[in-house]
């Protein structure tokens, strides 16, 4: 007999064979609840509502290093996004390079949430400003935790958002993950050329940053630890699907006239696994967001990768190569 289980995960190309049933984790009866990603967070960081959810990776990593072991993870990352281009200023800004950010006041809604961790590591590694040379203006966290006492930390006016204080120039810039309502108008991107900088930045680091993971509650994994190598096939089995469709040349599934081109392009860089699902291939990345989970002060102590994951999940990898004539 099945197992009946929810999963909390967002609604993209790589989830929805999932949703429509076209892929099925083995030996489970999957209810998908197509959730936007602070709510799933929210619901289960803080009331634990679901047998598997997307989870933000730094969040996952802060409480493991905490020794809060409520969930375990799957090295699978529903949310990649290179974060050079979630940084904003006004269109008469000065700001022209990053390291004129010394100084200033940035606006983030999350300090601890991921993009922020990435961008604050970017900019540390890249261009040499650290956390503590910024003021930061901060929103109410998805889950409190304690900001290092070395921070320079303002809280945002009652009645007020981060993106009206850019507008009217009482922040400098605000790293966003939503494109702000201004855009085009009165605020622009720090980096002009963001895809060139990504680019540029992933040939040097490989790093493609994670944002989300996908976690299993300890309890289900701990009774049935089967589950987690069947969600981690059937994670890669609906990725694969969505790769295949955006490159179908005989009618495009996707409204951009050049996809297929894209997708050229993009497996031009990357290989042909452009959105990879195993430990093995996301160990820069990895390894980076530590790294800086631990300069930033948000996690206890320096996690390694071994930590946050179920063991042997890359020999899952392996046999669903295989099986999919792949290896």
């Amino acid at each position: 007999m099945n197992v009946q289980l929810t999963l909390a995960c967002g609604r993209y190309d790589r989830t929805q064979p999932l949703i429509d049933g076209r892929v099925q984790p083995e030996g489970v009866d999957l209810t998908f609840l197509p959730l936007r990603p602070g709510e799933t967070f929210w619901r289960m960081l803080n009331h634990d509502e679901f047998d598997a959810s997307e989870m933000s990776l730094s969040s996952y990593t802060i409480l493991r290093s905490e020794g809060d072991t409520r969930f375990i993870a799957i090295p699978v990352f529903p949310s990649r996004v290179f974060r050079h281009s979630a940084l904003y200023v006004r269109t008469d800004s000065p700001i022209e390079s990053p390291e004129t950010l010394k100084g200033k006041r940035v606006g983030v809604g999350d300090y601890q949430m991921t993009a922020a961790v990435w961008v604050r590591g970017l900019l540390t590694h890249e261009y040499g400003v650290k956390p503590e040379d910024i003021v930061w203006v901060i929103g109410q966290p998805i889950r409190s935790i304690n900001l290092p006492d070395d921070l320079r930390l303002q809280s945002i006016p009652a009645g007020t958002t981060l993106e009206a204080m850019l507008e009217v120039g009482e922040i400098d810039a605000l790293m966003s993950v939503m494109v702000p309502a201004g855009f085009g108008k009165t605020v622009r991107r720090l980096f002009r050329h963001s895809r060139k900088v990504e680019i540029e930045y992933y040939r040097k680091t490989r790093i493609f940053p994670i944002m989300h993971t996908l976690v299993l509650k300890a309890e289900v994994y701990k009774e049935k630890p089967w589950l987690a190598l069947s969600f981690y096939r059937a994670f890669c089995r609906a990725r694969d699907l969505a790769h295949e469709s955006m490159y179908d040349t005989d009618a495009l599934t996707v409204s951009l006239p050049w996809i297929v081109d894209e997708v050229e392009e993009t497996r031009s860089l990357f290989g042909r696994q452009i959105w990879d699902y195993s430990i093995e291939g996301s160990l820069p990345t990895l390894t980076a967001l530590l790294t800086y989970l631990d300069e930033q002060k948000l996690s206890k102590r320096k996690m390694s990768v071994n930590e946050l994951f179920v063991p042997n999940i890359d020999a899952g990898l392996a046999g669903y190569l295989r099986a999919t004539g792949e290896a």
